[in-house]
């Protein structure tokens, strides 16, 4: 049967004319575009591929999920799924492109508008004109249907892991035959030339495919290279009779005997054979080992076979894959393997040489280098050149005195032959130069710590720790035991790096009492992990010492300064401070750790260290005199780096007084909020670690926090406020620092605030006005009295809120601070909305004419928000829409979560309310998806109230009530009253009209009075 996509084929004969359409609309023949264009969103992406495969046919939404969610669809799948399908309609820019078809959807694709539709009617036509020998028309629909190709189909919408699915795989076997049609047209044609490489490729790619290398054999043969042709058809028999036990086909022995002539017997050469024995317990890295493969056994004719591995102890499927992704690409015969001390560089070298000893008949040469060899300096290249000729059988009176003479005589010896050079453990590209053939029969491999960028024409391979399953099969493998899955706690404190592994696996092999977990614990164990890691004459501190050795005192002095801060990564600044030396100087010395492979380069300037290598900076800083006055320099620059952060995100001369502290140290300013927000983002984990273990030994800990509230309150993560402000509060009592307390106790208070704990948030507040009083300090005394009165107004307690407002305003009056009047004025706003919401606008009114004088974006912003929940109170719609859209304006995508979050979810109720409902839901999963991906409970239980209001207007009471049962779920604890007003809306689904009825449920129903969602301008 004629292999189709669903529905492409359509019940044409085949060979029947088809019209194909203007231009190709959708592409499924690489990453999936529209009209040229990749589309971004992955769920969009995925839901519209599964569309795809379906061209014109309805796909169950049953289907459409598996497609978006796998197996665990979230609770609130079809309302997901309808909006994804709305802003699909959006990308689409037509609303009648996705119907809406019971049990699915259905999307319209018109002819020519699917590439995988044209490439089968192509390749259709091409079929018909083959079985009629018209060869010109088959190069052109051929030709017509491989251009379609732009990748792998689907590329990027499914796991290769999981295999490919069924359509990639017909796909891929058409495009195979349409290559067989093509290259039979252009034989039949006579147009030999250019097409040799291309069948190579091909024949290497799929070893038993007869079509191809029949071709190929032709192709040979008519350009005048019958040996090589003749070697085509050897290769191909062997490898059928081997792995399928048959001779090749009719078509393949007509070709052979067209061209069989006796080839030139070649004459024996030395074969010096000087490898080391190849690694006993050799596991995993086959991907490595193909594309090793791949990039060294290049021959002189343009074939290189697949099946050159058949028969060894690596998986020869693996391997061959592996080579297959690599034929048709230049190959260096010159292939550099780096990675840090214990890696397996070596092993993997000797491994891989082992398996193509059969590639080089004219012999293998190995030669340790002494890069990183204890005690020994590394190999002098005239050295090493007179090893290797003596190795060809070049007497050592006949060797050069001088490297130039020496390196032309070695080349002249090896540029005749097929011989594999091993050079193991070079320390530089100058000591590797000189011993390279220029015969393009001969290969080399490298072995070095360092990356050797200055060694022109090499293949790079840099070896990482092995994969986890790797780990775990080489410790069974050297240990002898068959250990349990426990085990895996063991590898990776081995850190999944070879050697340890090795040290770890002999330990348990010579104490068959010694459990892995036994021995997991000692190496758990805060110090001396790098102790039990030697064996015999296997050591990783030894290995890490002598490239300590080999380091000059910078990069040495660099390694040692990482140790004493010890954080997760670093970047170039911190690293200079820890130094005490420039920037320019410290980046020069982490680019030479990363260069000997002590560091890892995991970003554009930000480096991190393997596990064992920071156990070893540890030891190291441990004995550094300088090790505390780093540390403090450490820390007072990430501490001025936040106080930067925090001004970029609220300069004060537009956000009032700054929250954060005086000057620490001289880190830059950052020159945006987008900077200022990234940095925040990658040193929150530094900021985590530095605070949890120097907050009680080091008071610039309490000014580093207090800088980083701001970006955690723009961030959304409350929860890394309240942990980080605890230690901070439980380091100040302790220190007696009453000022430390004073701020973190506000600090946490506002944490409690933003996370909708009011309870928890008044109380600390109320500790914090105390504190501040006893100190005299009357401008954060105003500050902590206006917080009063706001979450006094938040828990109901209405005439308790007036007395510390107006208490507050009196202070603002006396400092001349504007700014704070009108935050005083705002919160008096929120408070009148309870008894008068024309009143609350009048105030809000006033709050945002002294924000708009003063440029504060936060006053104009809370200002527009809370005149938006005013306006909701009084039921006024059109008039709330336009103040929640300019609140979000003012923010922007990037701008502070609580003040966003707050406009989202009134926008979202003034959406639904108008009966703007597609444009609601849309705006409600976004805020659902942000809420959820911050861990924000009390938005998301806010979120998933407001999804419950739209679904119960849709008559989906079912739906609705899932969505306020999780919305209870996530305000416990939180707002009382968003928490009353939930349970309100449950108890009154059991009163409300048949949703068959012609009623719309829950029309005409008003706002609740009173809004969660108003923002205070100022908190904490």
């Amino acid at each position: 049967m004629w292999p189709t996509v669903n529905g492409a084929a359509g019940g044409r004969a085949v060979g029947e004319p088809v019209e194909f359409g203007v231009c190709v609309r959708f592409g499924l023949l690489g990453p999936l575009t529209v009209g040229g264009r990749p589309v971004g969103s992955g769920k969009v992406r995925s839901l519209l591929a599964a569309l795809l495969m379906r061209p014109g046919r309805v796909v169950p939404s049953d289907d459409l999920k598996l497609a978006l969610w796998g197996d665990e669809p979230p609770a609130s799948a079809t309302a997901s799924l309808h909006n994804h399908v709305a802003r699909l309609r959006r990308l689409l820019d037509s609303e009648d492109r996705v119907r809406a078809v019971p049990p699915g959807y259905v999307l319209r694709v018109d002819p020519g508008e699917l590439d995988t539709q044209v490439f089968e009617a192509h390749a259709r036509v091409a079929l018909a004109a083959h079985n009629r020998g018209d060869w010109p028309a088959v190069a052109e629909e051929t030709a017509a249907a491989l251009a379609l190709w732009r990748g792998a189909p689907l590329s990027g919408l499914y796991d290769p892991a999981d295999g490919e699915p069924a359509l990639v795989q017909r796909l891929g076997e058409t495009r195979l035959l349409v290559l067989e049609w093509k290259y039979e047209a252009e034989l039949r044609l006579g147009r030999h030339e250019g097409i040799g490489p291309e069948l190579a490729a091909l024949t290497g790619q799929f070893p038993l495919r007869e079509a191809f290398h029949r071709q190929l054999m032709l192709v040979l043969h008519r350009t005048g290279r019958q040996a090589e042709a003749l070697a085509v058809h050897q290769r191909l028999r062997r490898t059928l009779v081997e792995e399928l036990g048959v001779d090749p086909g009719p078509a393949v022995q007509e070709a052979h005997r067209e061209i069989l002539r006796e080839p030139t017997p070649r004459a024996d050469l030395p074969t010096p054979a000087q490898l080391p024995p190849g690694p006993a317990h050799f596991t995993g890295r086959d991907d490595l080992v193909g594309q090793l493969w791949a990039a060294l056994a290049q021959r002189r004719q343009p074939e290189a076979p697949a099946d050159a591995l058949a028969g060894h102890p690596v998986a020869p499927a693996a391997l061959r894959t592996a080579a297959a992704r690599h034929e048709g690409a230049p190959t260096a015969a010159l292939a550099v393997i780096t990675g840090m001390a214990g890696v397996g560089k070596s092993a993997l070298a000797v491994h891989v040489a082992h398996a193509l000893r059969e590639e080089f008949p004219d012999g293998q040469l190995y030669l340790n280098l002494r890069g990183a060899t204890p005690g020994l300096p590394p190999l002098p290249p005239i050295q090493a050149l007179a090893a290797l000729l003596n190795a060809l059988g070049v007497d050592s009176r006949n060797v050069p005195d001088t490297p130039d003479a020496a390196s032309a005589l070695l080349r002249s010896r090896l540029a005749p032959t097929r011989t594999l050079l091993v050079l193991d453990d070079a320390a530089s590209a100058a000591q590797v130069r000189p011993l390279l053939p220029a015969g393009d029969g001969c290969a080399v491999v490298v072995t070095s710590r360092s990356p050797l960028a200055a060694l022109d024409g090499a293949t790079r391979f840099p070896l990482a720790p092995m994969t986890a399953d790797e780990s775990l099969g080489l410790l069974r493998a050297v240990s002898g035991r068959q250990l349990a899955d426990g085990a895996a706690r063991l590898v990776e404190l081995c850190g999944r790096l070879p050697l340890a592994l090795r040290v770890a696996a002999a330990r348990l092999a010579a104490r068959r009492a010694l459990s892995p977990d036994a021995l997991a614990g000692l190496l758990d164990a805060e110090d001396g992990r790098l102790d039990h890691l030697e064996y015999d004459d296997l050591s990783v501190r030894r290995s890490l010492s002598v490239a300590l050795g080999a380091l000059d005192p910078d990069a040495a002095l660099a390694l040692r300064r990482l140790g004493a801060l010890d954080l997760p990564a670093y970047e170039v600044p911190v690293v200079a401070r820890l130094m005490g030396l420039p920037e320019q100087r410290a980046g020069a010395a982490l680019d030479r750790l990363v260069e000997v492979a002590l560091l890892e380069e995991i970003s554009y300037g930000r480096y991190a260290p393997h596990d064992l290598v920071r156990d070893f900076a540890r030891e190291l800083a441990a004995r550094d005199d300088g090790r505390e006055a780093a540390v403090e320099r450490g820390l007072r620059w990430y501490a001025e780096a936040a106080r930067q952060s925090g001004l970029a995100l609220s300069p004060p001369e537009r956000e009032g007084p700054a929250r954060v502290p005086e000057p620490v140290g001289d880190a830059a300013p950052f020159p945006d909020t987008a900077a200022a927000l990234a940095w925040g983002d990658r040193e929150l984990p530094a900021v985590l670690t530095l605070t949890e273990r120097y907050a009680r030994s080091s008071p610039t800990v309490f000014l580093l926090v207090r800088a980083y509230f701001s970006h955690l309150q723009y961030r959304g993560k409350y929860g890394a406020l309240r942990h980080l402000n605890r230690f901070v509060l439980s380091a100040a009592r302790a220190s007696g620092d009453r000022v430390a307390q004073a701020h973190a106790i506000g600090d946490l208070a506002g944490a409690h605030f933003l996370a909708s704990r009011i309870e928890e948030a008044l109380a600390l507040n109320d500790e914090a006005i105390a504190l501040w009083q006893e100190l005299g300090e009357r401008g954060r005394t105003q500050r902590t009295l206006a917080n009063r009165g706001m979450l006094l107004e938040r828990l109901g307690r209405h005439a308790e809120a007036a007395e510390p407002l107006e208490r507050s305003l009196a202070l603002t009056r006396e400092l001349d601070d504007a700014y704070g009047e009108a935050i005083i004025l705002s919160h008096l706003g929120n408070l009148h909305e309870h008894t008068d919401a024309r009143v609350a606008i009048a105030y809000h009114e006033r709050s945002l004419a002294t924000g708009c004088r003063i440029g504060s974006e936060l006053l104009a912003h809370t200002a527009h928000c809370n005149i938006g929940y005013a306006h909701l109170t009084l039921g006024e719609w059109a008039a709330a829409v336009g103040h929640f859209e300019r609140a979000l304006c003012i923010l922007g995508e990037q701008g502070d979560w609580h003040g966003r979050s707050q406009s989202w979810v009134g926008l979202v109720r003034v959406l639904g309310e108008l009966g703007r409902t597609d444009e609601a839901y849309a705006a409600c999963a976004d805020l659902l998806d942000q809420a959820v991906e911050r861990c924000d409970a009390y938005i998301e239980g806010l979120g998933r109230r407001e999804y419950g209001r739209l679904e119960r207007r849709r008559g989906r009471l079912a739906q609705a009530r899932v969505q306020w049962e999780l919305a209870l779920t996530a305000l416990e604890g939180g707002d009382p009253k968003a928490h009353a007003e939930v349970t309100e809306l449950l108890a009154g689904l059991d009163e409300e009209p048949d949703a068959g009825s012609g009623e719309e449920p829950g029309a005409g129903l008003c706002s609740s009075e009173g809004g969660e969602g108003r923002v205070p301008a100022e908190v904490g």
